[in-house]
């Protein structure tokens, strides 16, 4: 296979700038926020989808590809993602139920990705290095005092990538929800959306199912362990890519920050006959900051 690029010199700058910016949230924190939280606290909030915590979220996914095309098993690929996260938290009802409104967008920086192209009677594989479309997502989520969670919102796409390789050239949207339930070990739930094409520059229509099933065990010491493969189906071209995912992170206080260090692994047991993924391994780092919105918007609120 292909050996993937690095990049180690943005890699290094990335991470000297996640740990800036943790830095510079995180400052005041120690005044306003109390007591140090266990690893093992901070752990079991972020396993929450709807957690409260303010995360400035790296991820890093390399990619492996397969299918009909010829030379798609020498295909690979290297995708940064910056996923900050600052819910917005409504006051406590009380019975001890607790609501959030969020917005997560992600960014993603593609490294090499293979493109297909028909060349000389054979496939030309154009590794496209560019910014790609930027997904987000913007929901109301609860969590009541049983356990029981669930959030509504919509889910879309921005159509700013930077290179025609890689871009959707839509406005895309959709509707999302998530249940789940907490459980004195653990958390099992569901998290399905759709998106279809609104707006932009294509005129191929855009019609897609995501579903991402989800199951954490929570251990002690700030570890916990459990899937939560991300599928999807499109309905134009009817097919199917969804992985088989296992998924390890580690919580711990470093300092005042907690920092959240994750790998994960998908095996793709059905994807696009001509190409698609095969294998992806992820390592994702996260610290919680403190949440520079949180005080405007509970003064907006009229909340002390």
């Amino acid at each position: 296979m292909k050996s993937l690029p690095l990049n180690k010199k943005g890699y290094t700058v990335a991470l000297v700038g996640l740990g800036i910016l943790s830095c510079v949230f995180s400052a005041g924190a120690e005044d306003t926020e109390g007591a140090t939280p266990s690893s093992d606290d901070v752990a079991r909030e972020l396993t929450n989808p709807n957690s409260s915590l303010a995360t400035l979220n790296l991820k890093n996914q390399y990619r492996w590809y397969t299918g009909d095309l010829p030379g798609a098993e020498d295909q690979g690929n290297y995708t940064r993602i910056f996923q900050p996260i600052f819910p917005l938290a409504l006051p406590a009802k009380s019975n001890g139920d607790k609501a959030n409104i969020f917005l997560r967008p992600g960014i993603p920086i593609l490294f090499n990705q293979p493109v297909p192209k028909a060349s000389g009677g054979g496939v030309d594989y154009d590794g496209t290095t560019a910014l790609g479309d930027i997904q987000f997502d913007l929901a109301y989520g609860v969590s009541k005092a049983s356990g029981f969670l669930w959030a509504a919102g919509v889910v879309g796409t921005l159509p700013t990538a930077t290179d025609s390789g890689v871009a959707g050239k839509q406005f895309r949207l959709g509707p999302e929800m998530l249940l789940a339930k907490f459980e004195p070990w653990g958390l099992y739930g569901i998290f399905p959306s759709h998106q279809w094409d609104v707006t932009g520059w294509s005129d191929k229509p855009y019609s897609t199912t995501t579903l991402q099933p989800v199951l954490k065990f929570i251990l002690k010491d700030g570890w916990t362990v459990g899937t939560a493969p991300i599928g999807s189906y499109d309905w134009q071209a009817d097919e199917f890519t969804y992985p088989v995912n296992f998924d390890i992170s580690k919580t711990v206080v470093l300092g005042k920050t907690p920092w959240k260090f994750d790998l994960e692994f998908n095996w793709y047991f059905v994807q696009p006959d001509e190409f698609g993924p095969e294998f992806m391994i992820g390592f994702n780092i996260a610290p919680v900051v403190s949440n520079p919105f949180q005080k405007p918007f509970n003064k907006m609120l009229g909340i002390e």
